[in-house]
């Protein structure tokens, strides 16, 4: 199945919903290494969502309604989000594809309120899900 190769400059879209947590989200760019171009934008090859890195986004949970602080990821991609076939400098390209498995990093954790103090909320990381948003609409890859 072909699906449209990412290229520098698109969007890791992160759903906000990771388990428990509710995260405002904010899209990560993708930065390319790839050995050819697309629109003038290096294509992304695998190992490059592994840069997408978001720092700084607020989370809750039901029980935790102090907002927390984390740092958004890709955990791990689809498997049609590699390409089987096409290959740019010896790795495989990365494709729009359907979802990705995302993770948030806790670094400030949510409170839950207390007295005489709120209680941290004790989950070091949650699992979410994400998509692409690709700027390249010509060209695909297998």
């Amino acid at each position: 199945m072909s699906d449209f190769i990412l290229i520098t400059g698109d969007k890791a879209m992160f759903n906000p919903t990771f388990g428990q947590a509710i995260v405002t989200v904010r899209p990560g760019d993708l930065i390319g290494i790839g050995k050819d171009k697309i629109n003038q934008k290096l294509v992304c090859v695998d190992g490059d969502e592994k840069k997408v890195i978001v720092p700084g986004c607020t989370y809750m949970t039901p029980q935790y309604s102090i907002p927390g602080v984390g740092i958004l990821s890709i955990q791990s991609l689809a498997g049609n989000q590699k390409a089987k076939k096409t290959k740019s400098g010896g790795k495989p390209v990365l494709l729009k594809g359907g979802s990705f498995t995302a993770k948030f990093q806790v670094m400030v954790p949510a409170q839950q309120p207390s007295v005489p103090s709120p209680i941290p909320d004790a989950t070091p990381q949650y699992s979410g899900t994400g998509t692409f948003i690709s700027m390249n609409i010509k060209i695909k890859g297998t």
